[in-house]
């Protein structure tokens, strides 16, 4: 079992900055990729960005792209994601979760344990 916990959310400002964190405990942080996925109401979840278990591959959505910027700091057990520019579209639940291997970024079920949300709002 892994247990993540997101935190960091909040109301900004349409152009400012947010950094998300996930602190993961339970086993090993290091031997798996990690993502970040959000959900606006009325709307299916979508990916973010993920990182592999190293952080040696990264992988964005086009939409993020060039203003996110995800981490992993394994020796603290924590995952980071940095939102500069940020847009009222960016408004969301955001989701972290994790999963073994790699490959398929993209898709929700290859991940495997998920954190509860943290709210971030972004006024226009």
């Amino acid at each position: 079992q892994v247990q993540l916990g997101e935190s960091g959310g909040g109301l900004v400002q349409a152009g400012g900055s947010l950094r998300l964190s996930c602190a993961a405990s339970g086993r090993t942080f290091s031997n798996y990729a990690m993502g970040w996925f959000r959900q606006a109401p009325g709307k299916e979840r979508e990916f973010v960005a993920a990182i592999s278990w190293s952080g040696g591959i990264t992988y964005y959505a086009d939409s993020v792209k060039g203003r996110f910027t995800i981490s992993r700091d394994n020796a603290k057990n924590t995952m980071y994601l940095q939102m500069n520019s940020l847009k009222p579209e960016d408004t969301a639940v955001y989701y972290c979760a994790s999963r073994p291997g790699t490959g398929a970024w993209m898709a929700a079920n290859q991940y495997v344990y998920w954190g509860q949300g943290t709210q971030v709002t972004v006024s226009s």
